[in-house]
């Protein structure tokens, strides 16, 4: 074992990150394939998949911390990879998330005024879409930063230097929101620019840093990437607006998706900019704070 794990810390970053996502693949296999084999024959194939991915996410949180510390020798994996708490960690989150709902309200807004959306009157279930919208905005964003921007990131920033780190994850993170049909790919393709500038701009915000911390944390890229998903679905979801087709969906946004648009494209590229002015150059290496409790 310690053979095989010395072979491992020998390799690049991603050889290592292609060999830690095919372990976790197959130890999930075992559990994905009786769930999608019960859904298919209960007629209950979208409860399945919701089932495996859960799980396969639970995997990844189990297996980072054996990863962190047989191949790295990381003392404290999660708090390695940003998932820490400090005095300033919910107003770092509460601070990001704002930004990201105002950036869509903008948006829309911005839309409104120029006649390529128009007000429309809230859903009846409103209240119940706005809180449903916060707790899964919480859920994707803490998923996605703790793959992308904590465990990814750290592989990456291992072996490269900073800006190659940066734009490496970006693309990465981009790509893999293209795991679909091709014809899907093809249709929401203007997508990718939105998705590469949303990825630079939560690198950036992970690499900020609080006076009181000893190290950046997930606290900031968790905060924007919810705050974006719930203004979206609270907009949309909440059935507050409608485009008006006086303009092409390459710059309102695909799907009606502000953020895959001209317009989106911009804000994220000035959200991003906001980051990057003060921005860490690496997450690490930096020395545990005594004011950081780390969950492991």
């Amino acid at each position: 074992m310690k053979l095989l794990e010395s072979w491992i810390r020998a390799r690049g970053a991603w050889s290592r990150i292609f060999i830690f996502l095919v372990l976790l693949g197959l130890v999930w296999l075992p559990i994905a394939a009786p769930l999608y084999g019960w859904g298919y024959f209960s007629g209950n194939s979208n409860i399945a998949e919701i089932l495996a991915l859960v799980a396969l996410y639970a995997l990844f949180l189990w297996g980072l911390p054996q990863w962190g510390r047989r191949i790295h020798k990381w003392q404290r994996p999660f708090q390695h990879c940003g998932l820490q708490f400090h005095a300033g960690t919910g107003r770092e989150l509460s601070t990001a998330i704002v930004i990201g709902v105002l950036g869509v309200f903008a948006l829309f807004g911005t839309s409104t005024l120029l006649g390529w959306a128009a007000p429309t009157p809230p859903s009846p279930r409103f209240v119940r879409f706005f809180f449903e919208g916060l707790l899964m905005a919480l859920a994707v964003g803490f998923a996605e930063e703790m793959l992308f921007r904590g465990w990814l990131l750290a592989e990456l920033e291992k072996d490269y230097t900073a800006r190659a780190a940066l734009m490496m994850n970006a693309l990465f993170f981009a790509v893999t929101h293209f795991i679909k049909p091709l014809n899907a790919i093809i249709s929401t393709s203007p997508q990718f620019f939105g998705l590469a500038a949303l990825g630079m701009a939560l690198v950036w915000a992970r690499r900020n840093q609080a006076k009181n911390a000893a190290q950046t944390s997930l606290a900031y890229p968790i905060g924007l990437h919810a705050g974006l998903i719930w203004g979206y679905y609270i907009v949309n979801v909440g059935g507050l607006s409608e485009t008006t087709g006086l303009a092409p969906t390459w710059v309102t946004g695909i799907n009606e998706n502000p953020l895959a648009g001209l317009l989106g494209l911009m804000l994220l590229g000035a959200i991003a900019f906001q980051f990057a002015k003060v921005a860490q150059p690496k997450t690490h290496p930096v020395t545990p704070s005594t004011h950081a409790r780390p969950l492991n």
